[in-house]
């Protein structure tokens, strides 16, 4: 298994520190996901993730797969074995999952899928990587000081990739990034409730392509 661990985690990291941000759609109607989904691609992103509590959530990244085919599609809120096995068959090619369960990590990788858990401490992110994760969800970080605490415990966890959500907008995920993080989660703050309502998919758009210009300008300066 040393083996598989270590080829999804390189193919996962490279793809994370190419475009450093995920987008997670929690969709009401099927509908409102395809939207929302072709909403951010349009804005540049293409790691879109979709939580299992969406509508149709199986059917939604099937329908990506298709639709988005220059996207990585995943699926989020997975707490089963079951719900593993029932992702991957419907196309998703990332796992995210909001605690540290061995089970759910080790099903994923035998399958060949990065799975991402979610952890807070020291000892629960630390205890999350050992158990093989592809990178580790670090949330709610919003809830924990921000950015601040992704820098206070980059230092002794060394090189274990964290993705911060909760909490995560447009305006500050670069200063996540720039306190260490891998790459960044963004949910609510990507998806106003107002825009989607109104179905103001260009807002979306707009927002997302904000994200990716400032994701780019970071990368640029820390060449230099």
């Amino acid at each position: 298994m040393v083996k598989e661990i270590f080829l999804i985690r390189q193919s996962w990291q490279k793809q994370l520190q190419k475009v450093r941000s995920i987008a997670v759609i929690r969709a009401d109607t099927l509908d409102q996901g395809l939207a929302m989904a072709k909403a951010v691609a349009a804005g540049g992103m293409s790691l879109i993730e979709i939580t299992w509590n969406s509508d149709r959530a199986l059917e939604l990244v099937n329908r990506l797969r298709q639709e988005l085919p220059d996207c990585t599609i995943g699926m989020g809120t997975i707490v089963s074995t079951v719900a593993v096995g029932e992702a991957i068959a419907a196309g998703a090619e990332f796992l995210f999952s909001p605690h540290t369960d061995f089970r759910l990590i080790h099903d994923a990788i035998d399958r060949g899928v990065p799975l991402i858990p979610g952890a807070l401490t020291p000892t629960e992110i630390l205890t999350a990587w050992q158990a093989g994760a592809a990178s580790v969800k670090v949330f709610p970080i919003q809830a924990v000081g921000g950015a601040s605490y992704i820098r206070a415990i980059k230092a002794p966890l060394g090189d274990i990739p964290l993705i911060p959500t909760g909490g995560v907008t447009p305006d500050n995920a670069v200063s996540f990034l720039a306190a260490g993080a891998i790459a960044v989660g963004l949910s609510g703050q990507l998806f106003p409730q107002e825009a989607i309502a109104s179905s103001n998919w260009a807002e979306i758009t707009r927002r997302a392509e904000g994200l990716i210009e400032r994701v780019k300008s970071f990368q640029s300066d820390d060449l230099h």
